[in-house]
């Protein structure tokens, strides 16, 4: 039973929730198509407090999207988060990004695989089973047209996030289910948080570090 402070910053979708209970209290997130994250994200976290007439030291805990997902956007989001526990003296807990992805999903069966863009033809994704249950580990892997065809023959597979464009290049197949338009929320971390905060199932915040799975490479900017 507790109240948490949840951020999402992995990808262009700057989240915060503000849950009791594991229910979504207030919401405030924007999707725009750049990285706004260092502007807004403060922002939004006094406007979820004003909306639910709560102030931050009434919170048990702070949670994170820990990645994988975009360098920059999980700096941002980890370091604002460790400053509030801090300041707070609250527990940090993160949750994986592509966990709570998948749990936009609902189905009876088959599986589903939430997926980020990693840069061409990469993607940064996970098998979950129709419990939620992570079927295969999180990794990075480059999409080619024989992808996920094991799982593929016999079951649904929904295919979720915003590698799901290029997904539909390559994998033609009538068991695939491709959900496009959609992100990781901090909505999701609602639960997610709540049943990590039960378990005490918290992080060192000195020490944490984000999941980036691959190390950071900066590229040249375009003329």
């Amino acid at each position: 039973m507790a109240l948490v402070l949840n951020i999402e910053t992995a990808t262009t979708n700057c989240s915060v929730s503000l849950s009791k209970d594991g229910e979504t209290l207030v919401l405030k997130e924007d999707n725009s198509l750049g990285y706004s994250h260092a502007e807004t994200l403060h922002l939004f976290i006094d406007e979820v407090f004003k909306s639910s007439n709560l102030k931050p030291s009434d919170i048990d805990a702070v949670a994170v999207s820990k990645g994988p997902g975009s360098y920059t956007g999980l700096r941002i989001g980890v370091s604002s988060v460790k400053g509030l526990c801090f300041a707070l003296n609250k527990p940090l807990i993160s949750i994986s990004t592509l966990e709570s992805l998948a749990h936009q999903v609902k189905f009876k069966d088959g599986f589903i695989v939430p997926m980020l863009d990693a840069r061409r033809m990469e993607v940064y994704s996970a098998i979950y089973n129709s419990d939620l249950e992570l079927h295969r580990e999180i990794k990075a892997e480059i999409l080619t047209e024989e992808s996920y065809s094991d799982i593929l023959k016999k079951n649904r597979v929904y295919f979720i996030g915003n590698g799901v464009g290029k997904t539909k290049t390559l994998i033609n197949h009538p068991n695939a289910i491709f959900i496009e338009d959609k992100l990781p929320s901090a909505n999701e971390m609602s639960l997610l948080s709540e049943l990590k905060y039960k378990k005490s199932d918290t992080e060192d915040v000195a020490y944490f570090e984000p999941y980036y799975l691959k190390d950071f490479v900066a590229l040249k900017k375009k003329n």
